[in-house]
């Protein structure tokens, strides 16, 4: 039988589009309400079986035929020079193959990031720097060939103590993610000078870790000049394009998988020493070779969040307007490259103010260079803002809650440039009445239960949304389904269940019907999992993809070739053009705290956070972002910190027996739900990123709580039990 089936072209499309194992089985009008959409749905991670049973693979687990290990022989100096590395005994025990050292280690092009910068020479910029590398035949014997590595050095005098005062401390043109070092409008220390209430006070955050609980490792394998790695980060495109460059190869000779990842939280953002010294591994024994990071070499390897001194300066009238706002941050950065946390941004967003100052004072110092840790800047510099902001409350005699929302601004203070939208006090108002705020007595010290005085405590969030280019293709097949195909990166997050949502929404499809493809760079390249742009820059592209799909299917006629039809998105000139808007996500969080008088230690009862954050594309796992980040802002508040030890350039706390996170029995009852917002400045999705603004503000709203319960402020993290016994004690 030969010709076209019987009906106009319309009525064959709409007969493919329901039939089943039509073009998409139950096909439906993309975004019809009636219908139903895709987006917002809990759908469950896609990959959660695969992680329960122990199917996913990570980095370190590709057992390749003839996989060598490796492990790295830290400096033991803060700053010096090798002088000798003796490798006779490492290389005399059974299974190993080599040792690398700064004399005869593979020479790499000068990197853009000098942490990569391993073993090409003799210079040691701080503790833990890679000094050599020893290589075997099992994990075993390459950590006893490690510690056999004899290193002599020429060390020089050190400096890790961060001082406001530092004679070195300069002004940074910029400071992170490229946001200019100083902001200033009008005349703030004039009118801080003259208001009629005023706030002067410093808050101080430690360094922090990332500790991400897949630790940073990596396998490397070359066939000739090609060059393949697997890899626990969170951006393989990212991957792809550092290593071409250190090892001077094309892009299309080298093959960066980034399947699963165990969190990076901001570590894994960029490429970090164990990707190449890995490939420089493989590329001496002509084997493949795993390195995987041991935990307690993380914090001077991966990099940390910086510590911050933050001096907070406000102004107000009388009735709670405020008249300037001063954030001045000092951090540190390493001697190795400039890494400045841009702590004081944040002022430059929350608050309308006639006078506002927001600058950055960075210290060069002998130290680990910092990193990007999650929600980096906006975690620490709403802390100290947010913190601030209750004490202003306190001097004016005013409920926190109204003086936040009697200084919202109509525009961004430092940018002048309208909102896409900013629906903060909607958050305050929703969270205030969900909390029982109302029924608060605001006099510090009033509720005890026995030893414990109870406190609540109230703090603002924000974070910038944002997204950049990516590329992806989407291909419709004849038995009904539609393959996506970008190098996105899923860190945890959940990204493979939502762009698979994005796909499904823009085609009209079923979700099930929708397969994605990720983690692969000889997939369409796209942006790294990080500063909260990984879904709306992915999805972006999947849908432009997708939508172009969809408009294809409706006007093609007949049965779809074998190998489908594919479509193609770039969205570059487009997601990163400028915007006339200031956009942001908002958010308001809610805590209440327990301290006990006998023992000094704080329990969190219960956590609330109201969040703004555009479109939300599964509930499911946004919900479960929020009270991660919730978590992680507890952590912060209560448990976790890192010392300097000024003798010998070294964190003390270098693994999760000294370093302490959260675990379940520290957070009894946490909650998170946003409220509806439409914002059509942003991406075709109308999403804000979510994974990083749960932490923001977290921390003050804990340490306000504290304040509440005792009637002291303290102003330092985190908030241990000796800190608030101190306290108490000098009190009584």
């Amino acid at each position: 039988m030969t010709g076209n089936p019987p009906g106009t072209p319309a009525e064959r499309r709409d007969a493919r589009n329901t039939a089943p194992g039509g073009a998409f089985g139950e096909r439906r009008p993309a975004g019809d309400p009636a219908q139903g959409s895709a987006l917002g749905v809990p759908a469950e991670r896609r990959e959660g079986l695969q992680k329960v049973t122990g199917i996913a693979r990570y980095a370190a687990e590709y057992s390749l035929p003839g996989r060598a290990h490796a492990w790295t022989v830290p400096a033991a100096v803060a700053r010096g020079r090798v002088t000798a590395v003796d490798t006779w005994a490492a290389l005399a025990l059974p299974g190993v193959l080599a040792v690398l050292t700064p004399d005869d280690a593979p020479r790499l092009a000068e990197p853009g990031d000098a942490m990569l910068a391993v073993l090409q020479g003799p210079h040691v910029p701080h503790r833990g720097w890679c000094v050599a590398l020893a290589v075997a035949d099992t994990l075993e014997t390459a950590r006893a060939a490690a510690r056999a590595v004899r290193v002599t050095y020429s060390a020089e005098p050190h400096d890790v103590d961060l001082d406001p005062g530092h004679p070195h401390a300069y002004e940074p043109a910029e400071a992170n993610a490229g946001y200019p070092g100083r902001v200033e409008n009008g005349d703030p220390e004039s009118a801080y000078a003259t208001a009629e209430v005023r706030v002067d006070t410093t808050y101080r955050v430690p360094p922090l870790h990332n500790h991400p609980m897949e630790p940073h490792a990596s396998t490397a394998h070359w066939d000739g000049d090609r060059l393949t790695v697997y890899t626990s980060s969170q951006g393989g495109t990212t991957v792809r394009e550092v290593l071409a460059q250190l090892f001077e190869l094309p892009e299309d000779r080298i093959t960066v998988v980034t399947e699963h990842v165990g969190g990076g939280f901001g570590s894994k953002g960029t490429p970090r020493p164990d990707v190449v010294l890995a490939a420089m591994a493989a590329r001496r024994t002509g084997r493949p070779v795993t390195l995987a990071c041991p935990r307690r070499y993380l914090p001077t390897t991966v990099g940390h969040r910086a510590p911050t001194v933050q001096r907070l300066r406000l102004g107000a009238h009388a009735d709670g307007r405020l008249t300037a706002v001063l954030h001045e941050a000092t951090t540190h950065t390493s001697r190795v490259k400039e890494f400045v946390e841009q702590a004081a941004v944040p002022a430059r967003v929350m608050y309308a103010t006639p006078a506002l100052l927001s600058t950055h004072r960075v210290v060069p110092l002998d130290v680990p260079s910092p990193s990007w840790m999650r929600a980096p800047g906006e975690a620490p510099g709403m802390y100290a803002l947010e913190s601030a902001v209750d004490e202003l409350a306190d001097a004016l005699g005013m409920d926190p809650v109204e003086l936040r929302v009697r200084n919202e601004p109509e525009r961004e203070p430092g940018s002048g440039k309208p909102f896409s939208s900013r629906h903060l006090v909607e958050c305050l108002r929703e969270g205030a009445r969900r909390f029982g705020w109302a029924e608060r007595d605001p006099r510090p010290g009033m509720r005890r239960e026995g030893p414990l005085l109870i406190g609540t405590g109230v703090a603002a969030a924000t974070y910038p949304a944002a997204a950049v280019p990516a590329t992806a293709t989407a291909r419709a097949l004849p038995d009904g389904t539609c393959t996506v195909r970008i190098n996105a990166t899923d860190i945890g997050t959940g990204a493979r269940t939502v762009l698979a949502q994005i796909a499904a929404d823009a085609l009209g499809a079923p979700l099930e019907q929708v397969r994605t493809e990720i983690g692969h760079s000889d997939l369409p390249s796209a942006w790294l999992a990080g500063g909260s742009m990984g879904t709306a820059s992915w999805g972006w592209a999947v849908h432009d993809a997708c939508a172009e799909l969809a408009s294809r299917l409706a006007a093609h006629n007949g049965p779809l070739p074998a190998d489908g039809i594919e479509t193609h998105a770039d969205t570059a000139g487009r997601a990163d053009a400028d915007s006339p808007y200031a956009r942001h996500a908002f958010g308001a969080h809610f805590a209440e705290v327990a301290v006990d008088t006998v023992t000094g230690e704080t329990r969190v009862r219960r956590l609330l956070g109201i969040f703004a954050a555009g479109r939300i594309l599964n509930s499911r796992t946004a919900r479960s972002q929020f009270t991660g980040g919730m978590t992680m802002g507890l952590g912060m508040a209560l448990t976790e910190h890192s010392t300097m030890d000024p003798a010998f350039g070294d964190f003390t706390e270098a693994d999760l027996a000294s370093y302490h996170v959260p675990a379940h029995a520290d957070v009894p009852h946490i909650e998170a739900d946003w409220i509806d917002e439409d914002d059509p400045h942003l991406n075709p999705m109308g999403s804000k990123g979510i994974g990083e603004i749960g932490i923001v503000g977290t921390a003050a709203a804990i340490g306000n709580a504290v304040h509440h319960a005792t009637g002291i402020r303290y102003r330092e993290l985190p908030l241990t039990p000796d800190r608030i016994l101190t306290g108490l004690l000098s009190e009584g």
